[in-house]
């Protein structure tokens, strides 16, 4: 494995950040002191410093020896609202608030990449570290973009990282096209008749409307969709009903829609809205459908996932490079980076870990192990597309 000296030799104080971050977990847009970690240490390195953009975000920018193109490089910093169960020593100090998703490392790992390219410079051009906020749910990337994070920072391409558990450590994967699928929320609201649950023939029964929707939502995936492409449907919440006697006159119905295509992911909404309403109808009821459009799909760009690809290798070795794993339904906001730039969003292995929990779990763990491993990825990244400048004598 070809870890670079210079980050092999900051590993202990890699680890000392990742668990001074993971100990003191903020949720989005409240990342205020892991954004003062952040520009203390980026200050430190002599890299300059923008902070405050969507809140609690931090661009550290850093020029090279010389002329060359310009590329961003970003790590997440928010947390879950999770208790974590881990019992380490370094656990979360703050109830209901944990690094369930490994953003501590991400955050660490990317600040050892800036401090070694910032003592090295073996690059020519300009490198920026974007250090988001509010990646769970609350689109921290959008809001940076919105706020001109690439008109005041103009790059040639972005690229993003996250850690996997199960993909043992020291193997990377990556794909070109989608990696990630878009997120979308629905709200059904059901509104029946309500009556006595012994005389439900005097009403029209929201419980038993909504129970169809259900079952009927899922028709959508078996014989509406492509059986080529992929979709998925999953209702996570029913809220109806408070006593038992009781027919209720409104039933709530919430969940998630999932897609790697724009045309599957407009025909989720539509048919999901049709459904609803016909089958409210058919049941002598009525349905008010909300729909909300969260992330897109992360789609990589066949450039640089290649580049991407060969860079992993020349730190892992290539055939520790895995490019046959399949796209993850799960999402992920560097998404509106990946529309706005060419780019890539690629996994670390996190290896199996303790129970072998993957992410979003409260016994999960980030494996300092990784974190040489990260670091040394996106130094020889940035220097791989950025070659240094060859100096006239």
């Amino acid at each position: 494995m070809a870890i670079k000296d210079q980050i092999d030799d900051l590993k202990d104080e890699m680890v000392e950040w990742r668990r001074d971050i993971h100990s003191h977990p903020e949720l989005a847009f409240e990342e205020f002191r892991t954004a003062k970690v952040v520009i203390k240490k980026l200050e430190e390195f002599g890299i300059e410093v923008q902070s405050e953009m969507a809140v609690t975000g931090v661009v550290g920018t850093l020029k090279g020896n010389g002329s060359g193109p310009s590329i961003a490089i970003r790590a997440d910093m928010d947390a879950l609202a999770l208790n974590e169960e881990t019992g380490l020593h370094y656990a979360s100090k703050y109830e209901g608030k944990m690094h369930a998703c490994g953003h501590d490392g991400h955050t660490a790992m990317l600040l050892g990449a800036a401090r070694y390219l910032s003592e090295t410079r073996k690059f020519s051009g300009t490198v920026h570290f974007i250090f988001q906020p509010a990646e769970e749910g609350a689109g921290g990337a959008k809001v940076m973009i919105d706020e001109g994070l690439f008109q005041k920072y103009p790059v040639d391409a972005v690229f993003g990282l996250h850690n996997w558990p199960g993909l043992p450590l020291g193997q990377f994967a990556v794909m070109e096209g989608p990696i990630m699928a878009a997120a979308d929320f629905f709200e059904i609201t059901v509104i029946g008749n309500g009556g006595h649950g012994a005389m439900p023939h005097l009403g029209t029964d929201s419980i038993v409307c909504s129970s169809q929707i259900v079952t009927a939502l899922q028709t959508i995936i078996s014989r509406n969709i492509d059986p080529l492409l992929s979709g998925v449907i999953t209702v996570t919440k029913i809220h109806g009903g408070d006593a038992n006697n009781v027919i209720p006159e409104k039933v709530v119905l919430s969940g998630t829609t999932r897609a790697f295509q724009e045309s599957v992911r407009d025909q989720l909404e539509a048919r999901l809205t049709e459904i609803a309403h016909n089958v409210a109808a058919a049941n002598g009821c009525s349905a008010n459908v909300s729909y909300k459009r969260n992330y897109p799909a992360t789609i990589n760009s066949p450039s640089e996932t290649n580049v991407a690809a060969k860079v992993a290798g020349l730190v892992v070795g290539s055939e520790n490079v895995r490019r046959d794993l399949s796209p993850c339904m799960g999402s992920e906001d560097f998404a509106f980076m990946l529309q706005e730039k060419p780019g890539c969003y690629i996994w670390m292995g996190n290896g199996h870990g303790e129970g072998g929990c993957f992410l979003h779990n409260p016994g999960y763990d980030f494996n300092d192990e990784a974190l040489t491993i990260g670091a040394s990825y996106w130094a020889s990244l940035i220097e791989t597309l950025m070659p240094e400048s060859i100096q006239e004598v």
